[in-house]
């Protein structure tokens, strides 16, 4: 009996057993007073393997081996241990092949099964703030666009008059904006993961400080271009020169030559000006507004008192007759420089009619704008001012931020080179991807032209529509208000069938440069000096019927 219980016990003996031989050794005894149970169906092999072993009850009492009884309850209670064990073995040592299996086929020279296709992620859309006038619409510039080919941007487009806000520590910035929809006020309410500002934080104008929207983003920690940080500063232009001064202090008059400045924190102290005549600018103004051109003493003791009304501080600097004004912009990588000639003989180039042209950047100009761009940790948009005084000097007189109006006949391109530096940035600050900036968001061929010398003679450089057939590119002017500073007029074309049968004496794009120093830059023999003199004269004539309406 106990050789027989020992090979029973033995698991890989009972799994050598054929299947079903032991099932009736696990059927209960028949009860003595039941005679009835010795003519019952017994259960089939199939149900008696599917039912689990019950564990006895802690209540019930454990079986009393006695007899033939008590060792076949225990033989059945041996053999069901065996048979889950065995199971339980198999199952670990099928799973552990499989998994064997599955790398080998992904190895070196093993082909790797087909992987099932992923299941699209929806990713919440990132949303961009642009803070601009409606003159603008920058969401068909985002549309189809997306971060890193996952994210697509929301534009949000309003002015900061349209704007309110609260911000938290944990939660961010929650922004409300009040849009029209079918005559209706509508107030729709997002919190903004980027912001792009197009407009003057604050004016002298009663009811335009909005610094404190701009607190209110970067309270609630909001990235932005230009860079919050510099949009506070820049509601200050005196606080702006000042910083231009230690460049100027850096580089030295030679290459950072900025005009003098003279600051008064009040009326009560402007005795006197340092000479005369002077351009006093009182507080924080922009685009020719609050200027005036003081020509003696009791001039500026008038000046004085308008300064004391208005409670503000106010600068004087010294008035440069100007030949030309010009205008350095930088947008990330591109750079582009203008020149803007005012013709209506006023001492302000943006008031009246003016002349703007295109013309070559210059390694100087380039040190200027790229000095500048350095301020207030660092400017994405900016832009450089100066004079060219008829003494044939420079002077710069002003930075332009990420506000600064877009002039010329590339600013879609501008608007384009915006929005490729917006995507770089979202990019880097919401996913940590940096990419490199284009400096061109299409192929413009370098000028033919020769570039203009400093202090010297004027020559512009060929547009990317006019290099081919070797015309300089000049935009032409049209009345302009202080409000519409460096706005240029409509441009004449320069292609197709119309301007193949316009004559020569109606073209109208000519430079009023070269035709002001037309003596100095043509040069060849009689004859051909005598052909450019009399296109001069039907120049000087067509840009005077131009302009004498």
């Amino acid at each position: 009996m106990n050789y027989l219980r020992r090979r029973l016990s033995d698991s890989s003996f009972v799994a050598n057993l054929p299947n079903g031989y032991m099932m009736d050794l696990q059927r209960p005894a028949p009860s003595p007073s039941t005679p009835s149970s010795s003519t019952s169906t017994p259960a089939s092999p199939a149900t008696e393997r599917r039912q689990p072993p019950v564990a006895p009850s802690q209540s019930q009492a454990p079986p009393v081996a006695s007899g033939g009884g008590g060792f076949l309850s225990s033989f059945s209670s041996v053999v069901k241990s065996a048979q889950m064990a065995q199971g339980v073995a198999a199952a670990a040592q099928a799973k552990s092949a499989a998994a064997a299996a599955a790398t080998a086929e992904g190895g070196p020279g093993g082909t790797a099964p087909p992987a099932q296709p992923p299941k699209p992620v929806v990713r919440k859309p990132k949303i961009l703030l642009v803070v601009d006038d409606p003159h603008t619409e920058w969401a068909k510039y985002f549309r189809g666009k997306k971060l890193n080919g996952e994210y697509e941007i929301r534009v949000e487009q309003a002015e900061f008059s349209e704007i309110n806000l609260a911000s938290y520590v944990n939660t961010g910035c929650m922004v409300d904006m009040q849009v029209t929809k079918g005559g209706t006020k509508v107030v729709r309410s997002f919190k903004p993961d980027f912001v792009l500002i197009r407009q003057h934080a604050y004016s002298m104008t009663p009811g335009e400080d909005y610094r404190s929207l701009v607190i209110g983003l970067q309270f609630g920690g909001v990235a932005s271009i230009n860079t919050l940080l510099s949009i506070y500063n820049f509601c200050s232009k005196p606080w702006v020169f000042s910083h231009m001064i230690k460049l100027y202090h850096s580089l030295g008059p030679e290459k950072f030559p900025l005009n003098e400045q003279t600051f008064y924190p009040n009326h009560t102290q402007m005795a006197t000006a340092p000479a005369f005549p002077v351009v006093v600018k009182m507080g924080h103004a922009y685009a020719g507004m609050g200027k005036i051109k003081v020509e003696n003493q009791e001039d500026f003791q008038d000046i004085t008192s308008v300064v004391a009304l208005a409670r503000t501080y106010a600068t004087s600097e010294p008035f440069v007759q100007s030949k030309y004004d010009i205008r350095i912009q930088k947008i990330g990588n591109n750079y582009k420089a203008y020149m803007r000639t005012s013709i209506s003989g006023n001492w302000k180039a943006n008031t009246g009619s003016a002349m703007l042209e295109q013309i070559a950047m210059t390694d100087r100009y380039r040190l200027w704008v790229d000095s500048c761009a350095e301020m207030f940790g660092g400017l994405d948009i900016c832009a450089v001012k100066a004079v060219h005084g008829k003494d044939g000097n420079d002077y710069i007189i002003e930075v332009m931020d990420s506000s600064m109006p877009l002039i010329g006949e590339h600013v879609e391109e501008d608007k384009q080179l915006i929005t490729e530096l917006v995507m770089n940035k979202m990019a880097s600050v919401l996913l940590g991807i940096t990419t490199p900036l284009p400096s061109a968001v299409k192929t413009q061929p370098q000028s033919s032209q020769p570039r203009r010398a400093q202090g010297g003679n004027r020559s512009a450089s060929a547009s990317p529509s006019q290099s081919a057939q070797g015309s300089p590119q000049r935009a032409r002017s049209a009345s302009t208000s202080p409000s519409q500073a460096f706005q240029p007029g409509p441009i004449p074309a320069t292609s197709g069938p119309g301007a193949q049968k316009q004559p020569p004496q109606l073209n109208k794009s000519q430079s009023l440069t070269n035709t002001f120093n037309i003596t100095d830059t043509v040069k060849g023999n009689p004859t051909d000096d005598e052909a450019k003199a009399e296109t001069i004269r039907s120049l000087r004539q067509s840009f005077a019927s131009l302009f004498s309406d």
